[in-house]
């Protein structure tokens, strides 16, 4: 009985693997701009377990790093730095993952603004 509950429950550890979403790859979303215009990026994701690395890249191609990436299940955040004329901006994602997509929330570190919300889908 023993041996039987012990394999019951690695099944059920297995079964949780293996309903963690795959992110590892390529994304690409319009995301919302200024004055209501949106641009593409391409988010390129990295999965470790239970950690989240890689890059987002803007419509001129430049790459910038994500920092503090994490998964939960099929829940992802991570934040993005960049630079402005000496000014330094973080942003604050929060996805869902559902098969193809991603539905993000990104806003500013501090709450500055508004958030904004976009789906990301799977580059094939």
């Amino acid at each position: 009985m023993r041996k039987l509950a012990t394999l019951g429950f690695l099944l059920g550890i297995l079964t949780l693997t293996a309903l963690a979403a795959d992110i590892s790859g390529k994304w690409v979303a319009q995301v919302p701009g200024r004055g209501g215009q949106t641009r593409e990026s391409t988010f390129t994701f990295k999965a470790d377990g239970d950690t989240l690395t890689g890059t987002v890249s803007g419509p001129r191609g430049q790459e910038v790093q994500i920092s503090d990436g994490k998964i939960t299940g099929d829940e992802i955040s991570f934040s993005q730095t960049m630079e402005f004329n000496g000014n330094t901006m973080k942003l604050m994602y929060k996805g869902t993952i559902s098969g193809d997509q991603i539905k993000f929330t990104r806003m500013r570190e501090g709450g500055q603004g508004n958030s904004q919300e976009f789906i990301a889908k799977r580059a094939m």
